[in-house]
């Protein structure tokens, strides 16, 4: 018996958009604090949960991929400008949060400092293709 593919287009996109000077370690680390929000705020895009051929039970997933893009600083406050102003679901990691250790005083330093002067080193955004497509304007494909 054959297994069938089928292509899904989704209408929607999750990107994560890093700052390019991020360490390799800091690129995952912040990629998975950030789509770890979105999920709670966004319930529709979790799917169904997993389970394998012998009944174990998994966690369930996004139901579409996450795209990791990259850009400068610069890239990174415009995009993060653009999501707040189009009210689209948005997380944020900024550079102060590698100094932290716990969600308590994360939540402290962002709370800290005006939103046009966080020192973002990554967000995660939630919408339709079409307005996340132009909140990345100037970021390309994270390599």
């Amino acid at each position: 018996m054959g297994t069938e593919t089928t292509t899904v287009r989704f209408d929607t996109k999750i990107a994560v958009l890093l700052r390019t000077d991020l360490a390799v370690w800091q690129r995952l680390n912040v990629t998975a604090f950030l789509v770890s929000g979105l999920g709670t705020h966004v319930p529709e895009v979790i799917g169904e949960p997993y389970t394998d051929a012998d009944a174990t039970a998994y966690l369930p997933m996004f139901r579409q991929p996450v795209l990791v893009f990259e850009g400068t600083k610069e890239v990174l406050t415009a995009a993060h400008d653009k999501a707040v102003t189009r009210a689209l679901p948005t997380a944020v990691f900024t550079a102060d949060l590698f100094a932290t250790g716990n969600d308590h005083d994360n939540r402290a330093a962002v709370a800290a400092v005006p939103r046009t002067h966080l020192d973002l080193v990554g967000i995660a955004v939630y919408g339709p293709k079409n307005a996340v497509d132009k909140i990345l304007k100037g970021a390309h494909m994270h390599p």
